[in-house]
This record gives C-alpha cells, structure tokens and sequence, in this order.
C-alpha cells in the first residue's frame, strides 16, 4: 500500500502507553544480584522472563534470516491476534476483514474485542473473489486477514500481492502451516510494503504446540508497538529455554517435516481408494479437507472408535479437516473408513 500511515492506524489511547518493564535486561549478562521484582530468591523457575525475549528472538531471526527487531512475539498467534485487533480497532467503530471459512480464532477476538467482522466468502475453489474484496475495501476496515495455507481448505491465497497492495490498513498473513507448503512466503514481500505481517508459529511444523509461541514478523515499527503494548512475561522461561533447545536441530525438524509430506500425500491416495470418500482436497498443510457421502455419520462413528477429527460440515458441506498423524494413526484411520459407506 502506497503512502501507508501506521500512526493514524493507532488507538489514541494506545499511543502513550510505555511498555512494562524494569532496568534487569540491561544486566542479565552482567551476572547481577536482582533484588527489584519481589520475587523468591529460591527455586528453578523463580526468576521472570526476560520481558523481550531477546535471545529467542535472536534465533528465531537467525533461522528466518531477518533481524531481530522485524520479530515480535507473543503466548501462541492467538495472543497475537488479540492484541493487534486491540492496538488497531476501536471498540463498536472499527471493523476487520477475515476470509470465510478460515480460522475462527481472527473473528473470535474481533468479537470479543467488540470490533466488526466483514466476511470475505470464498468461491468454490476456495479462492477470494477480488471483485468482493475491493467492495469491501472501499468500508476502510482497519486490518485484513488472509490465512495463508488456509485452515480448513488447505490451499494457499492466490495473488497475494494484490490483497496486500490494494488494502487500505493491515495485511496479517497467517502462515501457520507455510513449511508443508511449496508457496513463496510473504516474508518475501516485507521490504516492500510497510503495512504487511506475518504471523508464524512454532506449533505446527516444528511440533511444539505445547509450548505456546507465536511469532510476529514484520516492519521495525509495527513490531516496537505490538512489543510495546504486549504484556512482558507472556512466554515463560520454561517455554523459552526449551523452545531454544529444540531450534538448536533444525536437521531433525526438517526431517519431522519431510516425513509429514510423505504421509499427507500416501493419507490422501488412499483416502481416495475409499466409497464413503466423494473428494479429497489439495492442500498446502498437514492436513487434508475431505468430502464424505455424509460426513456428519462418519465422524460420529470415528469418534466412537475414539479417533477424533473435525468436522466442518455444514459450513463446508459434508467435509472434516482430518490431521495428517503417525503411520499408526493414519492406518487406523483407513481401517475404520474402509467400513463407512
């Protein structure tokens, strides 16, 4: 977007706000005696986090070839999510832009956050409609979400570029699942346009979910204010400390990767070997979008066979969003669909 004011996007009572922190981060390496936050001067865990998380920064950036003060985080996307729409949106004035169907959770803090939800409606291909978009573009809605790999469709945005150019506010792409994807990413695309983010995660290919870390990526500016605003201690040391550990093996990630890829495309054959299967999605992520003769049957019999996926219909009819798992539960699967009709 040309001529893009990032201060005339900001909440005005957002604007003076100071984050939250002490003098420590100036002497973690210092080995100093902290004696500032009341904490236990006993225990494993007594200390709070660094409230900038500056060395997992640091290696996040290392393995994006970025620099560190373009990544911001937060406790999982979600946290993201939320505070952007708070740092961005006026309560009942403002209004965003999500694709639909995507993931729930963008008009979930829309809503909660008392923030309007326009609704793109994908076509049957699962793709944006650009003439709806630039109707919705002329309603000057603060920021526009674009889950890209899709979830639960799988596929990537088309033209992504011109969603990002054309749109008036924020682009958040959500790139959840882009290393199971063959796409470019939109970090290509961050020098040249200064209203864009990227919203990454370490729950999805680099199997660490229960760690709740999610990454922001974006201009320096953008990421000073959501780091300004964000509260300080959202990611513990645990999570932090481990988080490092396992980036530390990028060898055993990539392979964890290549394995999933592998049995996403065996899970998808065969699924389509299946009568009870009418169509198998493409997809870009670990998972598969799969149309059933009656979808709503199927699940309820899966689950009491205790293997739990999600179902989508009717809001994409007669399909569930089934994870790609181990060989194990992948074979499992087949066994109890090879029954359904």
């Amino acid at each position: 977007m040309e001529n893009f004011n990032l201060n005339a996007l900001v909440r005005e009572n957002i604007k003076s706000l100071s984050h939250y922190s002490g003098l420590r981060e100036e002497y973690f390496d210092k080995n100093a005696k902290f004696l500032d936050a009341n904490e236990s001067p006993f225990g494993t865990w007594n200390r709070y986090p660094d409230s900038f998380h500056c060395d997992l920064k640091k290696r996040i950036a290392e393995i994006k070839n970025l620099e560190a003060e373009h990544i911001f985080l937060g406790n999982g996307s979600e946290d993201l999510i939320d505070l952007m729409i708070r740092v961005f949106c006026e309560p009942k004035k403002d209004s965003v832009i999500v694709m639909h169907p995507t993931y729930s959770m963008y008009e979930y803090y829309a809503v909660l956050n008392e923030v309007k939800v326009e609704k793109l409606r994908l076509d049957e291909n699962f793709d944006i409609p650009k003439a709806d978009f630039d109707v919705l573009n002329l309603q000057n809605a603060k920021i526009l979400f674009l889950c890209s790999p899709n979830n639960p469709t799988g596929n990537c945005v088309k033209d992504i570029e011109y969603f990002i150019k054309n749109f008036k506010g924020l682009v958040v792409v959500d790139e959840a699942y882009h290393l199971y994807s063959s796409e470019n990413s939109a970090i290509d695309l961050l020098d040249k346009y200064s209203n864009l983010i990227i919203l990454r995660t370490l729950s999805k290919a680099f199997g660490m979910a229960g760690l709740r870390i999610g990454i922001g990526i974006s201009s320096v500016d953008i990421a000073q204010l959501i780091s300004k605003v964000k509260p300080p201690y959202s990611i513990s040391n645990a999570s932090k400390q481990k988080a490092l550990q396992e980036l530390q093996n990028l060898d055993a990630i990539r392979e964890r990767i290549r394995q999933v890829l592998e049995s996403r495309n065996r899970l998808h054959e065969n699924l389509l070997k299946l009568r009870c299967v009418k169509k198998v999605h493409s997809t870009e992520a670990n998972f598969l979008l799969v149309e059933f003769n009656d979808a709503e049957r199927v699940y309820q019999n899966l689950l009491q066979e205790n293997i739990v996926t999600s179902l989508k219909h009717p809001e994409i009819w007669n399909c569930i969003r089934i994870n790609v798992g181990t060989e194990e539960d992948n074979e499992n699967l087949l066994i109890q669909l090879r029954q359904q009709k």
